[in-house]
């Protein structure tokens, strides 16, 4: 009983003690006159020699986009420059924080204005 309640201890306490991975607040926008939250996950980084680490994110973040009925997981690209994510149908770039692009990259190629 002592060993159960030892290794129910160490498992609970583990949990508390393991970091989950980092997470930037979500920023809240206006994009095409509807309400837009994106988070910015660092991610696991695949190739910690390519030198385009700009804001602190390197290639494996990875960005989080709820927008309409949308949510869009869309991973780093490897641009020089402000960091963008793209999955190849959607962008989006924040080099102007107070007026971001996000656009649809196939079909009709829309582009919807967004705001802070």
């Amino acid at each position: 009983m002592r060993l159960f309640a030892v290794l129910l201890a160490a498992l609970l306490l583990g949990g508390f003690l393991v970091s989950p991975a980092w997470a930037a607040p979500p920023e809240r926008y206006l994009c095409a006159g509807d309400p837009m939250l994106a988070e910015v996950h660092a991610g696991a980084v695949d190739a910690p020699g390519i030198p385009n680490t700009s804001a602190g994110t390197a290639p494996g973040a990875f960005l989080v986009l709820r927008w309409r009925d949308l949510s869009l997981q869309l991973p780093r690209t490897n641009t020089n420059g402000a960091p963008s994510y793209s999955d190849g149908k959607w962008y989006w770039s924040a080099a102007d924080p107070e007026r971001p692009q996000f656009s649809l990259l196939v079909g009709s190629r829309d582009e919807f204005p967004c705001s802070r």
